[in-house]
């Protein structure tokens, strides 16, 4: 038996690496591309948010390279949450074409340990994963500037359920519609609406759309 290549991680084993991505062309490309890399192994796939989170359970995998689009049922984000909360591993590194304020900071928010845009290079992929596999935060470029200036100046901070209401009115419902979906009242949309209006300086349901647009708040 061959000896296991050694790893960056400071071990002599490979890093475990379970993907999640709800379009199997996807999964076979990243499976073809780190099938070329000598100290990364895939261990599994996953074609939703919770395949993910049963198969890491099963399988253990030191990093899990998530997106967060994931069709029906649990989104990425949901997913990242409930692995980081399951335990010490998996880092959940986010592989995803999203750079929205919103998406980027619900993903850290849920705990992933970095946030990688499928338009890197391989190269940038690779370390990344390396790199998640200890416990180290990897951004893409374009994430890593968007989270610099919203930390030189910040914007307003909206609640996941005014984001989901922020993101029912772009879609152009009314009150009593946004209320069915969510499964709330109209009282408690328009209490949400009357925050929402505030927080970015508004008094008009276009107005907020328009701002949230301009400043990348919606997913």
């Amino acid at each position: 038996m061959s000896s296991p290549s050694p790893s960056p991680t400071g071990g002599g084993a490979r890093v475990r690496v379970l993907l999640c991505d709800d379009h199997a062309m996807v999964r076979a490309g990243l499976l073809a591309l780190l099938g070329s890399e000598p100290d990364i192994e895939v261990v599994g796939e996953a074609g939703s948010g919770e395949e993910a989170v049963a198969l890491s359970a099963r399988l253990r995998p030191d990093v899990v390279l998530m997106d967060l689009q994931l069709g029906e049922g649990m989104d990425g984000v949901e997913a990242t949450r409930r692995l980081v909360a399951a335990g010490p591993k998996p880092h959940v590194l986010v592989l995803t074409t999203y750079d929205t304020d919103a998406d980027i900071t619900r993903a850290v928010e849920a705990g992933a340990t970095g946030y990688l845009l499928k338009a890197e290079r391989p190269e940038e992929l690779f370390g990344a994963i390396r790199a998640a596999a200890q416990g180290r935060t990897t951004l893409s470029p374009p994430v890593a500037s968007r989270v610099m200036a919203r930390m030189r100046a910040p914007g307003p901070t909206l609640t996941d359920r005014e984001r989901e209401i922020l993101g029912r009115l772009s879609e152009g419902l009314g009150n009593r519609d946004i209320a069915r979906a969510l499964f709330i009242s109209e009282a408690t949309v328009k209490t949400h609406l009357g925050r929402i209006y505030a927080k970015l300086g508004v008094d008009t349901r276009a107005g907020a759309v328009a701002v949230a647009k301009e400043q990348r708040l919606l997913s």
